[in-house]
């Protein structure tokens, strides 16, 4: 990783994705942000998806409502709070401008779980091309984050993504097909990624979200996660 030398903008943000690069703050009260580039990176094979039964059931219940881009600040700042198991955030409030820049330009997204009205859960991240970057998610409820997941898989497939990149593999992010890979594997990858011309849907047609669900959940076979 390298200290930062210039000012960070939303376009100098896309070129260091483009080139397999991210930013993160050290905690959420640090004023220095530095650009990462793993040696491993972790991602989620968007064919390899495994859904567990568990969470097959909670999507079956409609518990949460589920949306994207409907409040994306709000998610970006559920991902930046404490929360139990974490005190402190990479996000700190310049990465948080960066990020609500990004997606006023169209470049960022988020998805969100809602309970009763209530935001309870969600995640984000950035797309360029046919690639996704994870950045966060965050979760006030069980499985709400969970849910979040699986609805921005059934949207990447039916969009036409190829790459879901998760940064770093974690073993919340394994019990859902996530791997790690080497560094020039995952530019490779995300060479490829980048000329394809996927689309974000927001808001697609309840069957077309339905069908992409139903296609995860063929898959459903793994133990309770």
């Amino acid at each position: 990783m390298s200290r930062r030398s210039v000012a960070i903008t939303p376009d100098l943000v896309l070129r260091a994705y483009a080139a397999g690069l991210f930013p993160m703050a050290e905690s959420r009260r640090s004023s220095r942000l530095f650009w990462l580039d793993p040696q491993r990176r972790g991602i989620l094979p968007l064919e390899g998806f495994h859904l567990p039964r568990r969470l097959l059931r909670t999507l079956l219940s409609d518990r949460f409502e589920v949306t994207a881009d409907r409040d994306f600040a709000a998610v970006v700042a559920g991902c930046a709070a404490p929360a139990p198991g974490r005190e402190d955030s990479w996000i700190n409030p310049e990465v948080e401008a960066l990020f609500n820049a990004l997606h006023a330009m169209g470049h960022a997204h988020s998805v969100e779980t809602w309970h009763e009205g209530r935001l309870v859960g969600g995640l984000y991240g950035v797309r360029l091309g046919g690639a996704f970057f994870g950045e966060s998610m965050f979760s006030r409820e069980t499985d709400a984050s969970k849910v979040a997941l699986a609805h921005l898989v059934a949207r990447l497939r039916s969009g036409g993504f190829t790459l879901l990149d998760t940064q770093f593999l974690t073993e919340h992010l394994a019990r859902f097909g996530a791997i790690e890979i080497p560094q020039a594997d995952y530019k490779a990858r995300l060479a490829t990624a980048l000329a394809v011309r996927a689309v974000w849907d927001p808001t697609p047609p309840r069957p077309a979200l339905e069908a992409g669900l139903r296609a995860l959940r063929t898959g459903a076979d793994t133990p309770s996660g």
